[in-house]
Formats: structure tokens, sequence, C-alpha cells
């Protein structure tokens, strides 16, 4: 079975396991991840990028040749190699968990019951909920789907497509290491600068992809594009920029504006000011959103598959 067929077989079904199943609640294999890299990071960490960068090259080219080597040994099986990519797919895409942790805060939001949102919105972003009331709580679930959209479905399946197996888990490894050591603190400033930019850099075709569906796939897609155009490159991150952009002119609300993280204190700017502010329906409508660009992304990606291969032929 060609490479190509192999791939948009087994990302389909690993798409399709993971909206049927979800996350495992335990010995998830990105936590597995998670704690390996903790543990390298015990044994490397210096306050300097040189050893940063070493903590990121250990342990992203670990889950690439882990991924390489797997790919190898199932090589000679279709099926082998279909159930491979299937497995790797569903275990670094995340959209069913996006979805299930937005709803629940959202559930908590219409009910009333604001201390119960705050209490479940850090399993989603890492904003303080306590300086957030109810409408700054819906938009902070808006903004994490749109980002996480990017971060959690359509990257995994652009660099798979690039990369099969390989470049699946090599993308999730980024990620997570981002999220691990990429931010600013006085611990990671310097030891996660490489992870960070790393993350920068493999996050950019699948954010501009991500944004390129929300305004196929939105409800206004003149107002997705030109909220993209016009507010993404003030945002200060350059991948979370286009997608919350896209998805606020997409949906027609307000994204952005001051948030904490930490207790410290950003002032962003306004995404799409000609939209309404957040109301606490817009979750459910930017989960919908989310995934309809993922299936979206999951044919884009087959397709690109194919023509990469097409021309390596």
């Amino acid at each position: 079975m060609r490479a190509d067929r192999v791939f948009a077989y087994g990302a389909a079904a690993g798409l399709l396991g993971d909206q049927l199943l979800g996350d495992p609640r335990r010995g998830h294999p990105v936590a597995v991840f998670g704690r390996a890299a903790g543990a390298v990071e015990r044994v490397l960490w210096r306050d300097h990028r040189g050893w940063g960068a070493l903590h990121t090259a250990v342990c992203v080219g670990g889950a690439v040749a882990l991924g390489a080597a797997a790919q190898s040994l199932v090589r000679s099986s279709r099926a082998a190699s279909v159930a491979l990519t299937a497995a790797a797919t569903w275990a670094v895409v995340g959209g069913t968990s996006l979805a299930r942790e937005a709803r629940t805060v959202g559930r908590a939001l219409e009910a009333g019951e604001v201390e119960a949102a705050r209490a479940r919105l850090p399993h989603l972003c890492g904003r303080d909920p306590q300086a957030l009331d109810a409408d700054g709580i819906a938009r902070a679930v808006v903004e994490s789907v749109a980002e996480n959209t990017s971060d959690a479905v359509v990257g995994a399946l652009v660099w798979g497509a690039v990369g099969g197996v390989p470049g699946l888990l090599g993308f999730r490894a980024v990620n997570t290491l981002d999220a691990m050591v990429g931010h600013r603190s006085v611990r990671y400033r310097r030891y996660g600068w490489a992870s960070a930019r790393l993350d920068d850099v493999a996050g950019w075709p699948g954010a501009r992809l991500t944004a390129g569906l929300a305004t196929v796939a939105g409800g206004d897609p003149a107002g997705a594009v030109r909220a993209w155009r016009a507010d993404a490159g003030r945002h200060p991150s350059p991948n979370a920029g286009p997608v919350e952009a896209s998805f606020a002119g997409a949906l027609g609300v307000r994204l952005g504006g001051t948030l904490s993280y930490g207790g410290r204190v950003e002032h962003r700017p306004v995404l799409n000011s000609e939209g309404r502010p957040v109301e606490v329906g817009d979750i459910e409508r930017a989960v919908r959103l989310s995934r309809r660009v993922g299936l979206l992304a999951l044919g884009v990606s087959v397709a690109a598959r194919a023509l990469l291969k097409g021309r390596a032929s």
C-alpha cells in the first residue's frame, strides 16, 4: 500500500478514534512523554539557552526517533502500518478533550455557577480564573478553543502529512515542551527559549491552515478574512494571532484585551473590533467551528500527503 494511503486511512481512523473515545483517563502517551521530559530537565537544567536547546534536542529527537523506528518495523505490513498511524494520530490529537472541557465550562456558566467555571478553566488554559468574570471566562474559552484547534488537531495532521508517524510524534513533542518550559518565567526565560522558538516554527503552517479553514467553515468568511488581515499581526504570538483573529471574525465576536497569566497582567490588542462581546452561547459555536476545521484539515492533509508522494515517485 502506498504511503499516502497508509496515512489517509490511519489518520482518518485516528481522528475517528479521538472523536469516539477521547483521551484515556490514565497513561496517556503525551503524559508519559511529559514525565520523561521532566526527568531530562531535572538532569540538564541550567539557566542557559544552550542547556535548554540540548533538552529540546534530546526530547524532540527521541520522539522522532521512536516514531521512525516504529514506522520502519511495520513497513512490510500494510495493516500494521495503518494501525500504527491510527494509534499515533489518536495519541497526538486532542479535539474531543478540548471540546469536552470547553462545554463543561460553558454548562457551568449557563447554570450561573461561575465558581465552578473558574475551577474548571485551568484544564483549558493558563489564565488566572479568579481575575475573570463570567464574560471573561467565556472569552477565554473561545480563545483557547481557537488556539488549541491549531495546536491539538490541525498542526499534528499537517506534520503527519509531511513526516508520517515521526512527524506526528515530533510535533506533539515540540508543542508539549513549549507548554512545559516555553513560558517566560524566571526559571524558563533562558532554558525554555529553544522550545518556544521551535514551537513557533513548527506551529506556523498549522496555524495558517487553521485560519484559512476557519474562514471557509465559519459563518462569515468575509469577516474572518478581514479580522485576520487587520489584527493577526498585532497579537504577541505569531501563530495564535491568525487563528484567534480568524475565529473572531468567523464567529462575529471580539477577542483579545486584558488578561492575566500567573499574576502578570497583559493588555493584548482587540481582535475583530467590529464584533460583539463574547457570550456563553459562543462557546458551543466555537466548538462546532473547531470540529469542522479539524475535519477539513484531515482532507487537506491527506491530499497534501498524496501530492508529496506523487512528486517523490
